[in-house]
Parts: C-alpha cells; sequence; structure tokens
C-alpha cells in the first residue's frame, strides 16, 4: 500500500512540475559579426568636441559642447530610428572648463529624467572648477538651476565626474575633488596634497542625502566610470600608492556604503604624473566587464577583465590591443555574455579607434576600426555606446576644424 501511494505520490509531483517551473528564457538572438561600421550624419557642427554618449532602457543621447566667439554651449541629441533628433541647448556660458578628458555628460534616469553634469569656473586659478548638475523632466526642453554635490567651497579642481540611478534613491554620482591640494607657488612647479575621490546621492526629490570621502588618494586627472549591477553600483577609477602605483581600483555602494576600494590588478606601473587614462565599466545583473589602459615598462597597452559577483573580484586581465595602445577605452557587454571594448591603437606611428569583441574565455575577434584619428589631446576620448542592438561611436575628427563625429554598426 505503501508503495502504491509513493508510486502515485511521484506521478503527481512528475505532471505538476512542468506547470510549476519557470518557463526557461530564450536564448539571445546571434550576434553578427563582425559588425559594418556606418557613418552617422552628426547633429553637431564644426567647432565642437568633447563628445559623450550614454545609453538606458529609453534609448541614447549624445551630448557635446560647440564654440560660437567666447560663448561655449552645451547640447544634447538622441537617438532615433532615422539618425539623431535635432539638437537641444542645456546651458549656454563662457565660464566653462574645457578639458580633453574631463567633459560633461548627460544620463537618462529610470522615471526618464534627464539629468546634464559640466564643469564651471569658481576662480581665476588654472584648475579652479565646479562639478555643476541639471535636470530635465520634459525631454529637455527646459532644465532646473544648476546645483554641486560639493559644498567645501575651495576654487580647486572638482571634475572627472560620473553619474548613475540609485535603485530606491535618485541620482548618484563620484567625481575628484582637489579640495586638500594647494595651488604651486610658481608656474613650473606641480601642486601640493592629494586629489580624493568623493561621491553623493540625491532622492528623488532632489534632496542631497550625503557627501563622502571614498578614497583620499587618487590619481589626479585620469576619468572615472560608474555602472549598476544587481547588487549594487560600481565605480572604477585610479589609484595611486605612496610608491606611485596607479592601478585601477573599485568601490561598490551596497546598503548605502561604500565598500573599501580594491585593485582590479596589480599592473606594476609606477609614474610620477598622472597618465589622463581612466578606466569603462559595463555591467548586466552580476557581471561586470571593466577596461583600462596601463603602461608597465613604457608599454602601452589596453586590457578587459570580467567579473561575475557584481564587481566585488575580477578575473585576469585580458590584453585588448594588437601592437600598442593610447587607451582611451570603452567597454559594452553583450546580451550573450561577451563584451565589445573599444580604445585608441597605436601602431607605426599612426593612431586609430578600434574595437573588438571579448569573450570571458579571452577569446578574441579580429579588431575593426572605426576611423583613423589624431593621437594628440586634440582628438579627445571616442565613445561608444549599446542601444540594444545597435553600437554607437562618437569622437572629434581633427581634420580642419574640430568636429564631433559619429557611426554605427548593427550587431542583427
Amino acid at each position: 500500500m505503501k508503495r502504491t501511494r509513493s508510486l502515485v505520490a511521484a506521478a503527481i509531483v512528475a505532471c505538476c512540475a512542468p506547470a510549476c517551473s519557470k518557463p526557461a528564457e530564450p536564448p539571445p538572438p546571434p550576434i553578427h559579426w563582425p559588425p559594418q561600421v556606418e557613418r552617422l550624419e552628426s547633429p553637431a557642427p564644426v567647432a565642437s568636441g568633447q563628445p559623450q554618449l550614454t545609453a538606458s532602457e529609453h534609448g541614447a543621447v549624445l551630448s557635446w559642447l560647440e564654440n560660437a566667439g567666447s560663448m561655449t554651449s552645451f547640447k544634447l541629441s538622441q537617438r532615433t530610428a532615422t539618425g539623431w533628433s535635432e539638437p537641444q541647448a542645456i546651458v549656454s556660458r563662457r565660464d566653462f572648463f574645457v578639458n580633453f578628458a574631463d567633459v560633461p555628460s548627460v544620463v537618462r534616469m529610470a522615471d526618464r529624467t534627464l539629468v546634464a553634469h559640466w564643469l564651471q569656473e569658481s576662480g581665476s586659478a588654472s584648475y579652479a572648477y565646479d562639478v555643476k548638475l541639471s535636470r530635465s523632466t520634459d525631454d529637455g526642453r527646459t532644465w532646473s538651476a544648476p546645483f554641486s554635490p560639493h559644498h567645501d567651497g575651495t576654487q580647486n579642481e572638482h571634475g572627472f565626474a560620473s553619474l548613475f540611478d540609485v535603485r530606491g534613491a535618485g541620482l548618484g554620482l563620484v567625481w575628484l575633488d582637489g579640495r586638500s591640494m594647494k595651488a604651486p607657488a610658481a608656474a613650473d612647479e606641480d601642486a601640493t596634497g592629494d586629489m580624493s575621490l568623493r561621491g553623493a546621492v540625491f532622492d528623488r526629490e532632489w534632496k542631497q542625502l550625503s557627501e563622502d570621502a571614498i578614497d583620499l588618494r587618487v590619481c589626479e586627472c585620469c576619468p572615472t566610470a560608474a555602472a549598476s549591477t544587481s547588487d549594487g553600483v560600481v565605480v572604477a577609477y585610479r589609484d595611486r600608492s605612496d610608491d606611485e602605483t596607479r592601478n585601477i581600483a573599485v568601490t561598490r555602494l551596497v546598503g548605502g556604503k561604500w565598500t573599501p576600494p580594491a585593485a582590479v590588478h596589480d599592473d606594476k606601473w609606477q609614474i610620477n604624473g598622472c597618465p589622463v587614462n581612466g578606466p569603462a565599466l559595463s555591467a548586466a545583473g552580476r557581471q561586470v566587464a571593466i577596461a583600462w589602459f596601463t603602461a608597465p615598462n613604457d608599454e602601452g597597452q589596453a586590457r578587459l577583465a570580467f567579473s561575475t559577483d557584481g564587481g566585488a573580484h575580477f578575473g585576469a586581465p585580458i590584453r585588448v590591443d594588437d601592437v600598442a595602445s593610447l587607451g582611451r577605452v570603452d567597454v559594452e557587454l553583450l546580451l550573450d555574455g561577451s563584451a565589445v571594448v573599444s580604445w585608441m591603437e597605436l601602431a607605426e606611428g599612426r593612431a586609430s579607434f578600434r574595437f573588438r569583441r571579448i569573450e570571458p574565455n579571452g577569446t578574441r575577434s579580429a579588431a575593426v576600426t572605426v576611423t583613423e584619428i589624431g593621437a594628440n589631446r586634440n582628438s579627445g576620448y571616442p565613445r561608444m555606446a549599446r542601444r540594444g542592438n545597435e553600437l554607437l561611436f562618437a569622437w572629434t575628427g581633427t581634420d580642419g576644424v574640430p568636429q564631433v563625429q559619429t557611426a554605427v554598426a548593427r550587431l542583427q
């Protein structure tokens, strides 16, 4: 009798299992590789630069600075089915701080609010400037009065900001903060004191909840990066040790607290000065990809590493470039778990903006060239973002008058 009941029970469980189990998710569509790169007509006019690309579930945004006499305008355009939308002005000023690596940005929050950040001079010193923020709830037609996340009141460097959406709160950002630095005594001397990494969070009502010191000694002028994982936000930056080793480090915002910074990899690169070359991040769920530049033994390399635990730990680095790299990297995770990395390749004295796909096991595709590009700082930081099945690219063309250029590569 017991055996009969057991068989009946087993049959009931077997019949119920398919109905009770969660249906399997369909596999991601196959990726077409290598994709064809097509130029997109740029919405930015001549005399433009400092491009930035950001993407969210609501689309992609391109932003840039453009000059007209003594006035500089910060503008944006959004990706549409036919190209870029008509440019929209965010703010126009005469006192922007303009730099090839420390550039403004526009991000779209989960509630569709657009948030812009730019850099504004705060005094007459060369690196006296502040981070300014503004928001738009009507898709960029009007913008709020600007506000700052830092309140130290010093006329020092505040820049290299990365903005992100904090689940359950609102806007978050990190920036490099020079409040502890002192101006040089002479024109040929360096500033003294340490650059720090600081972060802030604003709630949905735009009340500032925090202003935290995350790392009190970091590299002075390398861009930062941020990405949201299912475990929280992960931030990457270039750290600075007492012996001038400048590894890429990460910290995570988990439960409202920043975790102690940890090196992604010990590159053993000691350099007595900032290389002005920051990391890039991309995240999906608990998977994170990080790309960065390093140059041990004066050999410039672009590298990539993967994490499967929200950025708490990273695997061994994978070399990205073919011969040598100038860095200025970007990275995007794809739906199949691979990553697309972009970088500036340097070969035979010429530079090019390239990208390739890399699997978590280290398998690399052939490199694809977006464009030849200037090797000096005038070419700025090339940018890449993924919008659905598209890879979008932006860079500053330097043939004649500088102008922001764009391109697209379709993955399906």
